[in-house]
């Protein structure tokens, strides 16, 4: 099939019309929320089977991928989930602490996204940021190690759950303020961009490229619009990621903006809008695929929203009783793994036997990334204070250059201090 393109003048791509059939449920929060208020006709954010381009009937069939390519996606989907579901059970056992937010469900987004990435292109998360860590080539046992709150945690276990980072992995954060992460993706664009036209250093394939994640209640945030102001006014090569799980904590979509087409706000500012199915992860791949070559030509950046579903609540904190069953057993159907199995088994790429030996080969990686976890050693305390204080001469380091923290007598006379 031709490959997709959104490169021309006007950028346009689009969310299919709600459809009146009853294939999917309708959200009961599209209804009015007052008698007297007339209801908007809203486009149903739960069409997830609308074309990746407008006008492109050819997009919606399956993209091609080689058996390499389909079996690596296969591993990191079901890495991704095994691990959650790992985490899951590990906060139960009182493992981990704070809170904990996990991505099952969302796969085939930082799947179809980070796998086409260089070691040198950067990834900015949120504070659903443990998959994103694993997709970008963080061993599983050092971020597992950083949940447990270890010293061979990524972080050295200063950042937990929401906070990864790993410096090797070109892998900036997670962000625990919703928002928090644009701002710096695009500057980590602006200095991509720098480095290949001041200082020449850039690869030979191109500019180095960034991805900014972010879900549908950021989208009204204005760090947001402001950031796709200056990245388009720069033609940074950054593309804006909206992962669309259709609630905000315990709001739904629908209710909290004006517009729920989310991909229209990048035509607003000059650059390509697209909707894509986030439940698929080729369609998903081949949308970043478009959006990546272009930022590395230097053609700017684009806003993609990834239409999906998280299959728990919020956080392991959240009973999630918002949401109602029908919806959530809709998009349970829509497993992105489990298409893609069904996928690669009826297009020859690998047998079940092949899937089954990779999901036992996840399974004993996740094993050992928690038995490595749980051996590990706590951070000592001399690190309490370590990355805090810019001067290391300063508060948390005395006149003998031992930390203060050290001292019996710290927590007293801290006035004179």
């Amino acid at each position: 099939m031709a490959a997709a393109s959104f490169t021309a003048t006007k950028f346009v791509a689009p969310v299919a019309t709600a459809r009146s059939g009853s294939d999917r449920p309708a959200p009961s929060s599209a209804r009015p929320l007052r008698r007297s208020r007339p209801a908007r006709r809203l486009s149903s954010v739960l069409a997830v089977s609308s074309d990746v381009l407008a006008g492109n009937k050819a997009a919606a069939a399956q993209p091609a991928v080689t058996r390499e390519e389909a079996l690596e996606l296969y591993e990191d989907m079901v890495l991704g989930r095994n691990f959650e579901d790992m985490c899951a059970q590990m906060y139960y056992r009182g493992k981990m602490f704070g809170f904990v937010h996990l991505y099952n469900g969302q796969e085939a987004v930082s799947t179809g996204f980070i796998k086409l990435l260089n070691q040198p292109d950067c990834v900015v998360s949120t504070y659903r940021d443990h998959v994103h860590a694993l997709s970008k080539g963080v061993p599983a046992r050092s971020v597992m190690a950083e949940l447990f709150g270890k010293a061979t945690g990524c972080c050295r276990g200063q950042g937990g759950s929401m906070h990864m980072f790993s410096e090797p992995h070109n892998l900036l954060g997670g962000f625990a303020f919703i928002g928090e992460g644009i701002p710096v993706a695009t500057g980590a664009a602006f200095a991509a961009k720098y480095r290949h036209e001041v200082l020449k250093q850039s690869s030979p394939d191109g500019l180095d490229v960034t991805l900014a994640f972010f879900g549908d209640g950021t989208a009204n945030n204005g760090q947001f619009f402001e950031c796709l102001n200056m990245a388009q006014l720069w033609k940074l090569p950054i593309i804006f990621v909206v992962e669309n799980n259709l609630w905000a904590i315990g709001m739904s979509h629908i209710r909290a903006t004006s517009d729920p087409e989310i991909w229209k706000k990048g035509p607003a500012f000059g650059m390509p809008g697209v909707h894509v199915d986030g439940m698929d992860v080729l369609k998903v791949r081949e949308v970043a695929k478009e959006a990546i070559d272009r930022a590395r030509r230097g053609e700017g950046p684009t806003l993609v929203e990834c239409e999906t579903y998280r299959f728990r609540g919020h956080s392991l904190a959240d009973p999630d009783e918002l949401r109602r069953p029908d919806e959530k057993s809709h998009y349970a159907a829509r497993d992105p793994i489990a298409q893609l199995k069904k996928y690669i088994i009826e297009q020859n790429l690998a047998s079940e036997a092949e899937l089954k030996s990779i999901e036992k080969k996840i399974e004993d990686v996740v094993e050992e990334a928690v038995e490595f976890a749980d051996a590990s050693p706590l951070p000592p305390r001399s690190q309490l204070l370590e990355n805090v204080f810019a001067d290391p001469r300063g508060f948390g380091i005395g006149p003998d250059g031992k930390y203060r923290c050290e001292d019996p007598k710290f927590t007293q006379g801290t006035a004179q201090v």
